[in-house]
């Protein structure tokens, strides 16, 4: 069943869709107006779920109505401003800044790409902006949301192709 409505992430590291309510992990650097690279800041604004990506050798496939692919040993995404790939998957080895999707630790193990900066991109105003997997006690990301597996896995089975993720700057 796909829910109605967008998943509403606030301040108070709060994630709310399908009439529930989750924590979750936000940026280290709060939640941001003016997103720029590195600041560590979750981005305002509204973005929709791109895609699904996840680690098979670890996890099954998730259920959801999103696009969902298997991740590879050789997958990254590109954070280097100045390459021609910023804010886009790779493949590795690359010959920019980049960063490996295929992690020791199970924080990458489902990512959704979110919309942010990708219609257009404009180099220095953040990439690899995604859903992931909460590290234990909600640790901050980098200006990701993250969620505890079972919550993530809750959500994304509710998520259809018109489903936005909207950051709110106030509870």
């Amino acid at each position: 069943m796909t829910a109605t409505g967008d998943i509403v992430v606030t301040p108070d590291r709060t994630l709310t869709f399908g009439g529930r309510r989750y924590t979750c992990a936000i940026g280290r650097s709060g939640i941001v107006q003016n997103k720029r690279e590195g600041d560590g800041g979750t981005p305002v604004g509204v973005m929709a779920l791109r895609h699904v990506y996840f680690r098979a050798d670890r996890i099954a496939k998730p259920a959801t109505a999103l696009p969902v692919t298997a991740l590879g040993r050789e997958d990254g995404w590109c954070d280097d401003p100045g390459a021609l790939a910023y804010n886009t998957f790779v493949h590795l080895p690359y010959p920019a800044r980049c960063e490996e999707l295929w992690r020791a630790d199970s924080l990458y193990d489902i990512i959704v790409v979110l919309g942010w900066n990708d219609d257009p991109i404009k180099a220095g105003l953040g990439s690899a902006i995604f859903m992931h997997i909460a590290a234990p006690g909600y640790r901050p990301t980098e200006g990701c949301v993250a969620l505890v597996l079972d919550d993530l896995l809750r959500v994304l089975a509710d998520c259809g192709p018109d489903t936005r993720l909207t950051v709110k700057a106030t509870v």
